[in-house]
Order: C-alpha cells, then structure tokens, then sequence
C-alpha cells in the first residue's frame, strides 16, 4: 500500500511556470512507475506524463517541450515542472503509481495504476 499526496498547484498566469510535487509513502518507491493526469471539467482524465521505475519519461504530445517529469527516489517524490504554461492547461492535475519490477516502462493509461492522489488544482489565467 502506498498513499499519495500531491502540491505545489495554484494560479499561474499564461506564459509562467509552475512545478507540482508527489510524495510518495513506503519504502519501496524505487519499484514504482509513476504518472501525472490530468482532468479539466466536462472531460475525460489524460495521461500528461510518465516515468518508470528506472527513469525513463514519457510526456504527451500536448505538453511535449513544455512539461517535464522527474523523480528522486531518496525523497520518495516525482515531480512534474510545468512551463509555458496555456490556459488549456488549466485542471485537476493527479499523481499515480504503480507497482513494478525495476525496469524502463512506463504506463499511459489510467486502468494501468494501482494507487492515486487526491489531485491538485492548477489554474492558468488568460
């Protein structure tokens, strides 16, 4: 079992930055893939990025250049460094796990994760 606990969200005007940060609970963080979503009002929730187990990262095409995960495993956190932020980019951003051997995969979909944060709110001014 782990317990997640995004922060870092708020109010950014468009063209600002903004990084959001998940704690991870437990002793076995390096055996996480971990994910950021994302989900604005009326849509479905979206894969923004990805990372495995042993680094490897995957953003989407929406935020591709803009957007970049990262993880430190000694403070059991990933962290998603937002900038150029739209106001598109305006949601629910939700932090996710899920359990795997050490190994370079990362996990697109929502079925995929075992575990998920309450979510934070980013918002971007126009």
């Amino acid at each position: 079992q782990v317990q997640l606990v995004e922060s870092g969200g708020g109010l950014v005007q468009a063209g600002g930055s903004l990084r959001v940060s998940c704690a991870a609970s437990g002793r076995t963080f390096r055996n996480y893939a971990m994910g950021w979503f994302r989900q604005a009002p009326g849509k479905e929730r979206e894969l923004v990025a990805a990372i495995s187990s042993g680094g490897s990262a995957y953003a989407a095409d929406s935020v591709k250049g803009r957007f970049t995960i990262s993880r430190d495993n000694a403070k059991n956190t990933v962290y998603l460094q937002m900038n150029s932020l739209k106001p598109e980019d305006t949601a629910v951003y939700y932090c996710a796990a899920k359990r795997t051997p050490f190994s370079s995969t990362y996990y697109r979909t929502p079925d995929e994760y075992d575990y998920w944060g309450q979510g934070t709110q980013v918002t971007v001014s126009s």
